[in-house]
């Protein structure tokens, strides 16, 4: 029997080369800790925002309840319209990442980004990621986040 795992080996040499991405800076795929705190400030955003016009601040559980409901409805909403017009959100833009088609889906570019957004939602789909660490909501969607 061959081994085919230095062939493997040799096809990944870092994450995005597979996807034709740079190894560094702009172009390249940022590591986790970049991507988890655009996705954090976002978050916040959309907690803040939702707790604000829900009254969720006053500190009554039933009126926090409905708040992280609303914050979730909200965030979804935004991430999908900002990514489907920008490319981008207000947190990623903060920490430097943009979200881009790989162009292994024939999905028009604003459904690509409700797939990504509601799997992402979903949370487990967004922490098993493969070597270039795309999640599985951005394999589903056919995107890749790439630093800016």
């Amino acid at each position: 029997m061959a081994n085919t795992g230095g062939a493997d080996q040799a096809q990944f040499r870092y994450r995005g080369s597979r996807l034709g991405m740079t190894e560094f800076g702009s172009g390249s795929v940022p590591g986790i800790g970049r991507r988890l705190s655009g996705l954090v400030l976002d978050w916040l955003l959309c907690a803040l925002v939702a707790s604000a016009a829900t009254g969720g601040l006053r500190g009554d559980p039933q009126d926090t309840t409905f708040a992280s409901g609303a914050a979730l409805v909200l965030f979804a909403v935004y991430t999908a319209a900002m990514l489907a017009v920008f490319g981008t959100t207000l947190g990623k833009r903060m920490v430097g990442t943009e979200v881009a088609s790989t162009g292994e889906r024939a999905l028009p570019w604003p459904v690509a980004m409700v797939v990504r957004t509601v799997l992402l939602c979903l949370v487990i789909p967004a922490v098993v990621y493969d070597r270039d660490h795309r999640g599985l909501h951005d394999r589903a969607a056919g995107t890749v986040t790439r630093r800016m």
